[in-house]
């Protein structure tokens, strides 16, 4: 039975969902907090389902390390058995390009539109859209 969404759960929810992909956990683990039809949109692309999903998160594991990601907003307006949710993020995160000599540093300030579903583990995030990156003085671009 699908637990009902508050504005705590859901704020306890992305501060897990960044930890997650900080620690480049397995994707089995990953995959409870998607629904089975999840869209991801991001500047390069868009992902659907357990697939897609699975296709970025092994792109992004093997490009990004020393993640960090550090959540500086969420905001939900719950409907229901769903919300949308606000989402602003401060993401850094090192790159290496082979046969460079020294990994780059990346920095963005990311806006996000989620939509958030109850599931029967929690929340699951049904939709997410990157609405903009916004490079920190510095960083290399992506």
């Amino acid at each position: 039975m699908p637990q009902q969404l508050t504005e705590d759960a859901i704020r306890t929810f992305a501060t897990r969902w960044y930890v997650a992909l900080d620690e480049h956990i397995p994707i089995a683990e990953v995959l409870p907090y998607i629904t089975e039809d999840m869209e991801l949109k991001v500047p390069e692309d868009t992902f659907v389902g357990h697939e897609g999903f699975g296709r970025w998160y092994d792109a992004v594991t093997h490009r990004f390390f020393d993640e960090v990601h550090t959540v500086t907003k969420v905001e939900p307006v719950i409907e229901g058995d769903r919300a949308i949710v606000q989402v602003l993020v401060n993401w850094q995160a090192k790159i290496w390009d082979p046969p460079a000599a020294k990994s780059q540093w990346l920095g963005f300030d990311a806006d996000q539109t989620w939509t958030v579903v109850a599931g029967d583990t929690g929340p699951q995030i049904k939709t997410y859209v990157v609405n903009a990156l916004n490079p920190m003085p510095g960083s290399t671009d992506l």
